[in-house]
């Protein structure tokens, strides 16, 4: 599915419309996008319905931040500074992938390691605020 938003609040509610239509057990949402582009926006919308009241904020120096004020455990990945599956494996990848809801900014790094299950977003620029997202969920 294709989607424009024109400004960060649309782009937000998109990510709370994800959330709200999630199937139980674990999820990996994909994010694919430049800087700038929304990520982070589209996580505080999808985080919003998750784990209300959780403060959002990309985890670029800690790699993961956990979001836990919800029925499910949320783990918000950035992935920019992943090199290797090796590092993937110091930072236990594999066991928040199969114990929650991750979402995950920079998936362009891990490539073939991305789970199957994977529901992936693109979010392209159009504009000074526009936006082009693409939403696929790859296990369909």
């Amino acid at each position: 599915m294709e989607y424009i938003t024109n400004d960060v609040l649309q782009t937000e509610k998109l990510g709370t419309e994800l959330a709200q239509s999630l199937p139980g057990g674990p999820v990996f949402v994909a994010l694919y996008g430049d800087l700038g582009a929304g990520k982070t926006a589209f996580v505080r919308g999808f985080t919003s319905v998750l784990s209300p009241g959780s403060r959002v904020k990309s985890p670029t120096y800690t790699i993961v931040n956990e979001y836990r004020k919800g029925k499910r455990p949320v783990y918000h990945f950035d992935l920019y500074r992943i090199e290797s599956e090796d590092d993937l494996d110091a930072i236990g990848f594999d066991e928040y992938v199969q114990n929650g809801i991750c979402i995950a900014e920079w998936c362009e790094h891990i490539g073939t390691l991305l789970p199957d299950h994977a529901i992936t977003v693109k979010i392209e620029k159009t504009g000074e605020n526009g936006r082009k997202i693409t939403i696929c969920n790859e296990g369909e």
